[in-house]
């Protein structure tokens, strides 16, 4: 085993799949690996050491990138709402949470009087996920009939260290919350990529010739993407 993989821990969960697959935790670097049941660990070790290098590219890259900084969600600070900079107004008093964009580009939040940060925080996210929701279900409808493919369920979460993830035999869809903080075509960009996986399972020549064919500047897009990290 090539000396840098031995001081990293590798996390191996197996199951009902045909193919080995890698990623790098963004928050640690660990090596998780998803492997069929039946794979032996001398096996699953081999694999990794195959791909070390990927593997080291992969970890410099995200050291490279920036920390991540909390939102302030303060009157007068700016949030992200699919790659646009908003200026936030926060009124307290009685009644429901809620945000809404304003005409005039301002996010407005209703919170209770004394809604302490990580509370601002939870009312901002319900919004980014209703946000979200909407995109994603016009961006499913808009290329199921391009792809010939069939989305049976689609949501919304935080997650750690992807963008999106696919259950192929269910045909269900994850997306990041991180998302709504990203430029449409980045949100367009993940859905597609997992729209793929229902075509072809593996991230191999086949994989990329359909990401090609459906969204040719599909690179280009990652690359901004990549260039932070999921929150």
């Amino acid at each position: 085993m090539h000396p840098d993989l031995l001081e990293t821990k590798i996390e191996v969960t197996r199951k009902e799949i045909k193919h080995l697959y890698i990623r790098i935790d963004r928050s640690d670097g660990r090596i998780r690996v998803s492997a069929p049941r039946r794979m032996s660990d001398a096996a699953i070790h081999e694999a990794v050491h195959r791909n070390r290098a990927w593997i080291e590219r992969r970890r410099q890259r995200i050291a490279a990138l920036a920390p991540f900084r909390p939102l302030v969600l303060e009157s007068g600070a700016s949030v992200p709402v699919f790659g646009e900079s908003k200026r936030l107004e926060i009124a307290e008093g009685p009644g429901r949470h809620c945000v809404r964009l304003r005409e005039d580009g301002v996010l407005e939040m209703r919170v209770r009087a004394g809604t302490n940060r990580d509370g601002r925080a939870a009312v901002l996210d319900a919004w980014y996920r209703a946000q979200l929701r909407y995109r994603i279900a016009a961006l499913i409808r808009t290329w199921e009939p391009i792809m010939g493919v069939s989305v049976a369920e689609c949501g919304v979460r935080r997650m750690r260290s992807r963008w999106g993830s696919c259950n192929i035999r269910a045909r269900r869809i994850w997306l990041n919350l991180e998302l709504a903080r990203r430029r449409p075509e980045c949100l367009e960009y993940v859905v597609v990529h997992e729209m793929v996986h229902l075509l072809e399972r593996g991230h191999n020549r086949r994989f990329y010739a359909f990401m090609d064919a459906f969204l040719p500047n599909w690179r280009a897009i990652r690359a901004a993407l990549n260039s932070a990290p999921p929150d």
